[in-house]
């Protein structure tokens, strides 16, 4: 017997005020009708994620992993990837070990590593004594130990050897994105061209737009083939950014992303990302030096930061599902209330505080 959820229900093509059947764990079919007052939005899918509730990604250990999931599940995030920064070989190794059989298990979707091979002058809360050149023999290796785990690879593309990489990366089905880099526009639309789809937190850890040399930003912007990520949290990003991006890119190429840290659902006090020291104040990160160092975003938060940007609910939840589970090529599968799809949803209360979460058909 299939179950019936009633509500609001957010689709791509609309809100339609009814019920959602299941069949199985995948979703059935969307009927008009009497409607509980509750929003129904497809599981959010979070591409750019460090942790939370006090676990982190970045050090490899499955335990924590599992228990950050577990953190964001709750706040309606029903596929992730975990996000490492910049590292020594041995850990990004590692690290792909212990994960793979949280891949295999669903709590994953994959791994994502935000360098090491990203750019010195633009590098953020990223440990400087950890970044390189891209190296193909290292890439080699993990896409081999990895199989198929590795999902998501940021790479600074001024680098000696980027362009090299990015296309190993692509030819292993491997998404490659653009990150934290100084690189000049010509420079950042040659990868693009050799096959980046992704730009890691667009703005954030880039060389700003000047109007005779646009830079990374106008070239991701620009671009239709790229996905652009945005740190929704009101800190990272103005609104009217935020809106910018969603009215000029579109909502097909704008995804929302956590880049959540440890200190996620925490209080304020200090933290580690990466062996730096990460101090958390009124919910903001930051380095001693006063960059941002990653945020303590949910993904709901980042869905309500998006709504008080002017934008619809539909486009927030194409934007926190729909279009983040095409950038890591999921979108056969899950990222919307569709027939067919897995049935990943999240409740929201007329306020848009989760109610209950669902994956694979069943409530956590």
């Amino acid at each position: 017997m299939s179950e019936r959820i009633s509500g609001r229900i957010v689709t791509p093509d609309g809100v339609v005020e009814g019920s959602l059947h299941l069949d199985g764990d995948r979703i059935g079919s969307v009927e008009p009708g009497p409607a509980a007052d509750r929003w129904v939005l497809p599981g959010f899918v979070d591409i750019h994620n460090h942790g939370g509730g006090g676990f982190t990604f970045t050090t490899g250990d499955a335990a924590q992993a599992r228990q950050a999931a577990a953190f964001h599940l709750r706040h309606g995030t029903t596929t992730m990837l975990a996000s490492l920064v910049s590292s020594p070989f041995e850990l990004m190794r590692d690290a792909v070990l212990a994960y793979a059989p949280l891949v295999a298990e669903g709590v994953l979707a994959g791994v994502h590593f935000e360098g090491p091979y990203l750019s010195h002058a633009r590098c953020g809360a990223q440990n400087p004594a950890f970044l390189r050149d891209p190296s193909l023999d290292e890439l080699t290796e993990i896409l081999k130990l990895a199989d198929g785990a590795l999902r998501m690879v940021t790479i600074a593309p001024e680098r000696a050897g980027a362009l090299d990489a990015i296309r190993l990366l692509v030819e292993h089905g491997t998404v490659a994105a653009v990150g934290h880099t100084d690189g000049s526009y010509a420079e950042v639309m040659a990868a693009v061209e050799a096959g980046a789809t992704v730009g890691t937190h667009l703005f954030n850890g880039m060389r700003p737009v000047h109007h005779r040399e646009p830079g990374p930003i106008v070239a991701l912007l620009d671009s239709p083939t790229v996905v652009c990520e945005l740190v929704a949290d009101g800190v990272h990003l103005h609104d009217g950014t935020l809106a910018y991006v969603a009215h000029s890119a579109g909502t097909a190429r704008s995804a929302l992303i956590t880049d959540a840290m440890t200190a996620a659902g925490m209080p304020d006090g200090e933290y580690d990302l990466g062996g730096l020291t990460v101090t958390v104040a009124d919910r903001v990160a930051r380095l001693a030096g006063g960059s941002i160092a990653g945020s303590t975003l949910t993904m709901d938060a980042a869905v309500r930061q998006a709504l008080g940007a002017g934008l619809s609910i539909t486009d927030a939840a194409a934007m926190a599902a729909t279009t983040p589970a095409r950038a890591i090529g999921l979108a056969d599968d899950l990222g919307a209330l569709r027939s067919g799809l897995r049935a990943d949803l999240v409740e929201l209360d007329a306020e848009l505080r989760v109610v209950r979460v669902m994956k694979s058909g069943e409530w956590i």
